[in-house]
């Protein structure tokens, strides 16, 4: 498992953070307007993506790093849920509903990655040292 230093070494985090930018540009367009409970419910779960992983790393204990990966990996879900929304009210076009949506897979699937890799390292962080 490869070690950080910083958060911002994070791949998962490096990737969530690009994907908040796609989802804050979607979310401005005119036809989100008017539905603010959809548009504030996708932002914010996008954001909680990015979010998750820096306070899980800075908490500097696995166990809590995992805790807060395994919640950014259920916003990760919730705003692609979210996505089909957008699309089944035609806030989005198929092409990005499709663009986010993959990015928002491989989010997933790298979070899920560092998941695995920090449970099978037997190590408690640096909190524990």
């Amino acid at each position: 498992m490869a070690t950080f230093k910083h958060f911002e070494e994070i791949l998962a985090w490096q990737k969530a953070r690009e994907f908040c930018k796609k989802i804050k540009l979607l979310t401005d367009k005119p036809e989100f307007s008017r539905d603010y409970k959809l548009k504030d419910q996708i932002l914010s779960s996008s954001v909680s993506i990015m979010d998750n992983i820096a306070e899980g790393f800075e908490r500097q204990g696995n166990k809590e790093f995992l805790q807060f990966l395994y919640i950014s990996k259920g916003s990760c879900g919730e705003t692609r849920s979210q996505l089909y929304r957008a699309s089944d009210y035609n806030y989005i076009t198929p092409e990005e509903f499709n663009d986010a949506f993959f990015d928002a897979l491989e989010i997933s699937r790298i979070l899920h990655g560092l998941i695995s890799s920090i449970q099978g390292s037997g190590l408690g962080g640096s909190k524990y040292k």
